[in-house]
């Protein structure tokens, strides 16, 4: 019995600890280190985010993606001409071949690298 007692007595001692006199000072400290990362944090993410884009747009440019696209289309309408003439037409063959399926796909994507992205910052 003994020992219960003395257990729930332990527990509201530690229940109830003390202020200390420089708690809020130490609080500010603390807020300020933290404050101070997510600062750095914000311009260095920023910094690479900015490079990271003027070496993909200088990269598109140099590589001339956009012919490349024209090409595509171009490719892709008659690859759909040729799945009309050998299948029969349905909404998802035909949304599929129009390149829709593509684009579905590159979205779904994108979508999941943001995903990842925010995940791998929220762990920083």
């Amino acid at each position: 019995m003994a020992e219960i007692d003395f257990e729930r007595r332990l527990e509201r001692l530690f229940a109830d600890a003390p202020e200390l006199a420089d708690a809020q000072a130490f609080a500010q400290r603390v807020e300020g280190r933290l404050n101070r990362g997510w600062t750095a944090r914000r311009w260095l993410l920023g910094a690479a985010g900015l490079a990271g884009g003027v070496i993909g747009a200088s990269q598109l440019v140099m590589s001339n993606i956009f012919s490349q696209v024209e090409n595509a289309e171009q490719s892709a309408r008659v690859l759909s001409q040729g799945i009309a003439r050998v299948t029969p037409t349905t909404d998802m063959v035909s949304a599929l071949s129009g390149g829709y399926g593509l684009w579905i796909a590159v979205g779904v994507a994108v979508l999941t690298m943001g995903f990842v992205l925010a995940r791998v910052i929220e762990e920083i």
